[in-house]
């Protein structure tokens, strides 16, 4: 059994047991927190669809840490000016575990 979820702008394809990196949800390490936004549900023989969302559908999950992900640096350059500038950023993310998928 597969479904595929809507969070934090992007959309995943989870199995139960998956561990999955989102962007941040509120919640404490070990919290259980349910994900509605389901776009589709198989079973292996039967295909639900949504529009825009499966009704009835639930993918509880656990949050197993939060953390920050990689820095990405950018850097901003214009020649003969001595205009340069270097920042960086770190996204917030969340390590999701999906405990089940119900349909």
């Amino acid at each position: 059994m597969f479904a595929v979820i809507k969070t934090g702008g992007k959309q995943y394809i989870v199995k139960e047991g998956d561990i999955l990196d989102v962007e941040k949800i509120e919640g404490e390490d070990g919290s259980k927190l349910n994900l509605d936004n389901v776009l589709l549900i198989s079973d292996g023989k039967d295909i639900k669809i949504g529009t825009p969302t499966v009704e009835g559908a639930k993918i509880e999950a656990e949050i197993v840490k939060q953390f920050k992900d990689k820095k990405v640096v950018i850097q901003k350059f214009k020649r003969k000016t001595g205009y340069r500038r270097r920042t960086g950023h770190r996204q917030m993310k969340t390590k999701v575990k999906i405990v089940s998928i119900k349909s």
